[in-house]
């Protein structure tokens, strides 16, 4: 079972997702929010594993409530997966470098809802390739947050190659079947990128490689 928090401060918004999530086997709901603070403050009540994200709300957005959930991140930390009006949102990619899993448009068929979830909860990325190098072209004056990054020289020559292909957005499963390795290494492969490089996710990897140059928006990772 997927637990799950929702948070919007829209109640309507917050009604139609109810209904949509309730509907599913495998995901239960587990407390809501309308605002960034009680978003903190449930997920530090309840056991979730994802939450869903509104970015534009009053009082505290949900930028740093997702910075706040996913400081200090183990693995009983729930995932949060951010929820954007607008493809090209600078709050979606600033909650990624908080540590978001990943963005869904708001207008997304269920189907996608219901996917991103359980890609979320499995420690998949939900950020197509092509909108993440459009987020970058367009917001690349403001990447640097001057947080210092280990260099990507710190990995080995398969983790580099595994990287790479998070980038490209494939799922482990999908990693496995173009190098030839079992589903198991591969996500021993990401744990360590994830650790020597100190990020906090497959999204924040895949920033990481745009970043460093590993990666360029006009060139596609491989």
């Amino acid at each position: 079972m997927i637990r799950v928090v929702l948070v919007d401060d829209q109640e309507l918004v917050r009604a139609g997702l109810r209904l949509v999530l309730r509907s599913q086997p495998d995901v239960e709901l587990v407390g809501e929010a309308a605002d960034g603070a009680a978003a903190v403050e449930t997920v530090r009540e309840v056991e979730a594993d994802v939450v869903l994200m509104d970015v534009r709300m009053p009082g505290m957005d949900g930028v740093e409530a997702t910075r706040r959930i996913r400081s200090g991140a183990t693995a009983a930390t729930p995932k949060v997966l951010i929820l954007t009006t607008f493809d090209l949102d600078e709050y979606a990619f600033a909650a990624i470098r908080a540590g978001a899993s990943g963005f869904l448009l708001k207008d997304a068929p269920a189907a996608d809802l219901f996917s991103a979830v359980r890609s979320v909860h499995a420690g998949d990325a939900v950020v197509a390739p092509s909108t993440t190098r459009r987020l970058l072209e367009r917001f690349a004056v403001h990447l640097p947050d001057g947080t210092p990054r280990p260099d990507a020289d710190g990995l080995t020559a398969r983790e580099h190659e595994v990287l790479l292909h998070v980038a490209r957005g494939l799922s482990n499963p999908e990693i496995a079947a173009e190098l030839g390795l079992a589903e198991a290494t591969v996500k021993t492969h990401v744990n360590r990128i994830l650790a020597k490089l100190g990020l906090r996710g497959r999204a924040q990897a895949v920033v990481y490689a745009y970043e460093s140059g590993l990666v360029t928006p006009d060139r596609r990772p491989g």
